[in-house]
Parts: C-alpha cells; sequence; structure tokens
C-alpha cells in the first residue's frame, strides 16, 4: 500500500487533450442549502407515508426507538467522515476517501459501486414517480394514464434543472423540502396535541420496547431512511467555506432527519396506539392517511397524495445531481472520458456529466417500458438493490478513515473518537446493517426468502469493474493511475 504514502509522485502535468475538461466546480451554497439538497435525496414524505409503517411492522411499538438508534450511528459515522473532509481537501467524496485510505484501486472500486448504486435508485424513484402520478391522476377521478409518461416528464425536467448551476436546484429542493417537512410537522403536532389513540406514553421511544420487535429487520429500515446525507463533501467546490459549511450540513441533516423520523414515527404509532401494529399489517399503505384524515383534516390527505408525488421527483433531482457529480469527478481523472470533466462556462455546472447521466437513465426508463416489466415491483427492487450499495459504501469508508489516520498519527495527530472509536463503532454497525439488508433482501423488494438476492449481483461487478480499471491504469498508465483519487486536490 507504498501508493498511500506522501510519496506518492504526484500526477503528470496535463497535456493538450486533458485541457479539454478538468474544470472546476463553483458555487456559493450555505449550509442550510446544502443540506436540504441532500436531505431531498430521502424523501421525507415518501418515507413517512410508505416505508414508517413497514418499520412499525417489524419493530412494533418501539419503533420510533429503531430510528433514534439509526441517529446515533450515523452520527458516529459522520464524526469521521466529517474530520476526512477537513484533511483530504477534495470533492469525491466516497470515491476520494476510500482512495486515500484504502489505496486508488479500492478508491476506484468504490467510485464505481457508488455511480452504479446511486444510478439503481435514481431509475427506481423516477418509475416511483411515475407511479404516484398515475395514482393521483386516478385518485381525483381522471383517465387511466401510463406511469412511465410521467416518469419521462420528470426525466426531463430533471435534465433541465440538472444542466444549470447547483444553486437552482437547491431553490427548488427548498421549496418542496418545507412542504414536506411542513406536512409531517402538522401531522405530528396535531396527533401528539390530541393524545393519539390511547394517550401520550413513553414506552414507543425507550429500549425496553424496541427489544421486543424484529431489531435487525428494523434497525435495517431505519437506517436506509437516512439515505442521501453522505453526498454534502460532493459539493465541497459548489458551497461557501467548505470545511465550516459541509460538517454543519452533514451534522445538520443527519439530526434533522433522526428527529423528523423519530416524531414522525412516534405520532403514527400514538395514533393506533395498542392496534397500530394490526393496521400496519393490514393497510400499511393506508396507514398514514388515515391519520392524517382521523387528527388534522381530510383535505391534508389530498395534499399528502400531491406532495408523495413531488416528493419522489425532487429525490430524484437530487440523486442526478449526486451522479452527475460522481461522473464529473471520474473524468476529471480520466477513469472515464475526460470530457465528463467539462463545466459550463456560463452556468458552472457539470453540463456533460449531467447530460450523460440524463440519457443513461432515460434509456433505462425507456427500456423498462418497452419490456412492459412490473413497475411495481421494480422501482423496489432498484431501490432496495442501491441502498445495499450505498450501505455498503458508508461501511467501506469508516474503515478507510480509520486506516488513513492510522497511517498519518504523526502528521495529523488528531482525536481518536473522531478518528478511530466514532468511525470504528460506525463500521461495525454498519457491517451488521450490510449483513441484514443481504440476509433479508426480500424484506426490502417483495418476494420469499432467497428470491431475489441474485439482483445484488451487480453491486459487487461494479466494485471489481473498478478496480480492475484501476489496475490496468497502474500497468500501463502510470500517469492516469497517478490521478486516481482526485490526488491533486489532496493535502498530505
Amino acid at each position: 500500500m507504498t501508493n498511500l504514502l506522501p510519496s506518492t509522485p504526484p500526477p503528470a502535468a496535463p497535456d493538450a487533450s486533458q485541457r479539454k475538461g478538468g474544470g472546476k466546480l463553483t458555487g456559493k451554497m450555505g449550509g442550510i442549502s446544502l443540506a436540504l439538497t441532500v436531505l431531498a435525496f430521502s424523501a421525507p414524505l415518501s418515507v413517512v407515508s410508505g416505508f414508517i409503517p413497514v418499520t412499525i411492522i417489524f419493530g412494533g411499538e418501539g419503533a420510533p426507538f429503531g430510528f433514534i438508534l439509526a441517529t446515533v450511528i450515523l452520527l458516529l459515522f459522520s464524526i469521521g467522515y466529517v474530520t476526512m473532509t477537513k484533511r483530504v481537501d477534495k470533492p469525491g467524496a466516497f470515491y476520494a476517501f476510500v482512495s486515500r485510505g484504502l489505496g486508488k484501486s479500492m478508491g476506484l472500486g468504490a467510485a464505481f459501486l457508488a455511480v452504479a448504486s446511486y444510478l439503481l435508485v435514481h431509475v427506481g424513484n423516477l418509475a416511483w414517480f411515475g407511479i404516484c402520478v398515475q395514482a393521483l391522476i386516478g385518485g381525483f377521478g381522471g383517465p387511466a394514464t401510463p406511469w412511465y409518461v410521467w416518469s419521462l416528464t420528470g426525466w426531463a425536467a430533471i435534465s433541465i434543472l440538472g444542466y444549470f448551476n447547483i444553486e437552482l436546484s437547491a431553490k427548488v429542493l427548498t421549496v418542496v423540502m418545507a412542504l414536506e417537512v411542513g406536512l409531517i410537522m402538522i401531522f405530528s403536532i396535531f396527533t401528539l396535541v390530541q393524545g393519539g389513540a390511547d394517550g401520550l406514553s413513553a414506552a414507543p421511544l425507550l429500549p425496553t420496547e424496541f427489544l421486543k420487535g424484529d431489531i435487525g429487520i428494523t434497525l435495517l429500515f431505519a437506517v436506509l431512511v437516512f439515505m442521501g446525507f453522505e453526498a454534502t463533501a460532493l459539493f465541497r467546490d459548489e458551497v461557501r467555506n467548505p470545511n465550516i459549511t459541509i460538517p454543519r450540513a452533514t451534522y445538520g441533516a443527519v439530526i434533522f432527519v433522526g428527529v423528523l423520523y423519530t416524531l414522525a414515527c412516534y405520532a403514527l404509532v400514538t395514533a393506533f396506539g395498542s392496534e397500530a401494529v394490526e393496521v400496519a399489517n393490514a393497510t400499511p399503505t393506508e396507514m398514514f392517511p388515515m391519520a392524517v384524515s382521523q387528527y388534522v383534516a381530510t383535505v391534508f390527505v389530498q395534499i399528502a397524495l400531491v406532495l408523495v408525488a413531488t416528493s419522489a421527483i425532487a429525490a430524484a433531482l437530487s440523486i442526478h445531481n449526486v451522479v452527475a457529480r460522481y461522473a464529473y469527478n471520474l473524468g476529471y481523472d480520466q477513469a472515464l472520458p475526460h470530457s465528463l470533466s467539462r463545466v459550463h462556462p456560463k452556468h458552472h455546472s457539470p453540463y456533460i456529466a449531467s447530460n450523460t447521466v440524463a440519457v443513461v437513465t432515460g434509456a433505462v426508463l425507456v427500456l423498462i417500458a418497452v419490456l412492459r416489466l412490473d413497475e411495481g415491483l421494480l422501482y423496489a427492487q432498484l431501490i432496495g438493490m442501491g441502498s445495499v450499495g450505498v450501505l455498503s459504501l458508508y461501511a467501506l469508508v469508516s474503515v478507510a478513515v480509520i486506516t488513513w489516520f492510522v497511517l498519518r498519527r504523526d502528521t495529523f495527530p488528531d482525536n481518536a473518537f473522531k478518528t478511530y472509536v466514532a468511525p470504528g463503532i460506525a463500521a461495525a454497525a454498519l457491517v451488521i446493517v450490510v449483513v441484514l439488508a443481504t440476509l433479508n433482501f426480500h424484506q426490502l423488494v417483495g418476494g420469499d426468502p432467497g428470491q431475489y438476492t441474485w439482483l445484488l449481483t451487480p453491486l459487487p461487478i461494479a466494485m471489481v469493474a473498478g478496480i480492475i480499471v484501476a489496475s490496468y491504469f497502474r500497468r500501463n498508465k502510470p500517469a492516469r493511475y497517478a490521478r486516481l483519487g482526485r490526488s491533486d486536490y489532496a493535502k498530505d
């Protein structure tokens, strides 16, 4: 692993072909805008109406504590992650951090895995958006329409927004997030003020009640819904004062999501009291609308249906921007075509990378429509596959953080809790979550135990492909190999 040490040769000076790309992204996003940009990834209203009832099925009345535990685990992950962002001054996120901690080959493997995972979630979210709009039109008495028409409409809107500066997307996502969070808070406050079905109780927030349920599956679903906050480091070049903004946005996103989902889960359990698990099992998709209708007002059910659709498209926009920046970073290092790193002279956006992601995503959506695949099952499978990949990267990055600081313990004697203890605990917990996700994949996507586990095969294939490409560069293109991991940005 000699390539990890400061003696690594600097990347070769760019030649004429390299100067065709390699521009630097710019922007002035603040902490709140960045946090909301990545928070939209998790689609809060979709989580509250879809995922939380499923969490209650497995966690019982103690499900809210599962979100508390997930918040603690991901805060521990964030401590190591944020500490790394201050020491490795580059925008590659998983790609950059794993390259630094575990070597360039593993780093490129992590980057390929990240791109594959986020693309899977992205296509799944677009399919989900189409299903939501289709159901929304039908619910208001409109005609039956194909889901893919709306998915492609949403795809077109996202493709246009992705072409412009991230600050435009941030403004759109801020509005959508404000509406989503506002509705969730209205529901939670109204329900708790009225005391729910059986009055308020502290039991759902205690570990004793949590231990009565299926701990592993509950924790798995609770951790999954945080996905997206880790993308803060990708936008390093597009925020003001990154060493201040990124930590604030990362911690803020985890804490905000943790509090929001814990409160919403507690309110949903309280709304039905002792019958909460029974209702969740019988009608999981109707649980949230029923509670909103009973404790708030029927009109808010219709508003919720609209906002679930906007939640899905906001999540897709957030993911699109994440994938585009991974493609930009890989293009910058010439691990992918260097043209992907071109920056628009006016909008300062990775427009070639964004357009490429749009073309790939659109092609997949068209293929799904032509093959007439079951979109109801497919969207869950795609999101489930991608989620397992991202969770695996959480664990891998935690190990990379520890390794990087071990190798540089004399140069960077940072606080041991930040560099070893917190990421170590997070890595152990996240490995358990990944194992649970693999063993219980059918719980994420439907079907019988083991029936769809084979769907996870593309994830290790993507990882291995990245490692093979890096190995090829190392043997045949050493100058290009030296660039991997955004080494030109590193401060060793």
